[in-house]
């Protein structure tokens, strides 16, 4: 407890020391605030976010839902599909040797590759950001999640085989729940490229979302409302990590500890 309350104050020093900087930066001209607004401006610039349109022409509440809604449903659905895939891949000869090839084409293609082929076949709606962030989600997930269970090692599954273990509750009795660490650390990455391929999609294509209105503010020269969606997407994503990381320390024997 007491290591965590230190850690909680260091984090809340680092953050009031990086602001106040900013502060001081901004406010003594060393960069002009037309590049880097202020703190105080871009509190009132949230504020006024959240209830005005202009000029983007949605509230920030409304651009805030629509790239939640599109990042995590690409990522749920990256990490079902992904994380069986490659622990089935990694487990079962056959299965790595049908699905290797044409997972190795699929894996060095950056997600933003995706998007003009994902416009052409759905349009600007959320379906395009959606197969976007999916496939952004899904290659951590099968990567990671082969690759936990190709490092089990071999004196477990004996032992577990000595016990009359079949190879099916080896599988999900010592191969996976070793490969757990493994597979949270690609849920993260995951979720991390989940967050920077919608950003970059929206950015592209989008009629409504955090990276539409950050690309609609730098067009006008609203450089207040493109650093305030910018910390936007910091927080969130600051704060689904955090979510995960709960979730390893609950279900992950020896997950991380903060």
């Amino acid at each position: 407890m007491k290591e965590k309350t230190k850690y909680i104050f260091i984090s809340i020093a680092s953050l009031l020391t990086f602001i106040l900087i900013w502060q001081l930066v901004s406010t003594t001209g060393i960069i002009s605030a037309r590049k880097l607004p202020d703190p105080v401006k871009l509190f009132e610039t949230f504020l006024y976010k959240l209830t005005n349109k202009n000029p983007d022409g949605n509230v920030l509440g409304v651009h805030i839902w629509m790239s939640l809604k599109e990042a995590l449903i690409g990522f749920f659905f990256g990490i079902v599909i992904g994380v069986p895939l490659g622990i089935s891949m990694a487990w079962f000869d056959k299965f790595d040797k049908f699905f290797r090839p044409l997972f190795d084409l699929i894996k060095p293609i950056p997600p933003v590759g995706w998007v003009p082929i994902m416009i052409t076949f759905f349009g600007i709606g959320i379906m395009s950001k959606v197969s976007v962030i999916f496939i952004a989600a899904f290659i951590p997930a099968v990567i990671n999640s082969y690759s936990g269970i190709k490092q089990t090692k071999d004196v477990h599954k004996w032992v577990a085989r000595t016990f009359g273990a079949s190879n099916g509750q080896v599988l999900f009795t010592v191969a996976i729940p070793s490969a757990a660490p493994m597979i949270f650390t690609g849920a993260r990455v995951a979720l991390n490229g989940s967050w920077v391929s919608l950003v970059a999609a929206e950015l592209i294509a989008s009629t409504k979302g955090l990276g539409y209105m950050i690309q609609t503010a730098r067009l006008v020269g609203r450089i207040d409302v493109v650093f305030v969606g910018v910390l936007v997407i910091g927080l969130f994503g600051a704060a689904m990590m955090e979510g995960l990381s709960f979730l390893e320390r609950k279900f992950v024997k020896g997950g991380r500890r903060k």
